[in-house]
């Protein structure tokens, strides 16, 4: 009995493959996202201001960092919790995969929550002429909240590992 339990529970694993895929689908989203920003940007470029511009770049940058943050989860979360992808000799390989295990994974999903944060941050200050002084505070709490919460667990996963 307790051998058919634990293979049930070893094989339930699998019900997060359809997540992992269904990442692919949202990727897809934004993506479409992505070229539509740039579709609605092409008409105007040569009428909008620097700040204008860097706002849009900013913007281009944020949607290209949470692509690449569901490429890492989607990957590495199967890799790790699903199945090993078996990749054809010959074909291209990135070369992290296979390496992250689930403390690097969530320290790479912490770094890019913050670079995410970062930018958006970056794109309120550029637009501050527009933004309250209440809204303002509480987009500084909340990134320096990521911040810390990374810190915090990138010390614990150091001293876990020393332990």
């Amino acid at each position: 009995m307790e051998q058919i339990i634990e293979r049930l529970i070893y094989a339930s694993r699998w019900l997060l493959a359809p997540i992992y895929l269904g990442m692919s689908l949202a990727l897809m989203a934004l993506t479409v996202k992505f070229f539509q920003e740039i579709y609605h940007f092409i008409p105007i470029i040569l009428e909008v201001d620097e700040s204008q511009l860097i706002l849009k770049l900013l913007t281009f940058i944020d949607l290209t960092l949470v692509g690449s943050l569901t490429i890492i989860v989607m990957f590495s979360g199967y890799d790790n919790f699903v199945s090993r992808l078996d990749i054809a000799e010959g074909t291209e390989k990135l070369s992290w995969l296979g390496t992250h295990d689930y403390g690097s994974l969530k320290m790479k999903v912490a770094s890019s929550i913050v670079a995410i944060s970062s930018i958006h941050l970056l794109k309120v200050f550029m637009n501050i002429e527009h933004i309250e002084n209440d809204k303002m505070f509480w987009y500084v709490v909340i990134h320096m909240t990521f911040v810390l919460s990374a810190f915090l667990m990138g010390y614990l996963d150091k001293i876990g590992k020393t332990a």
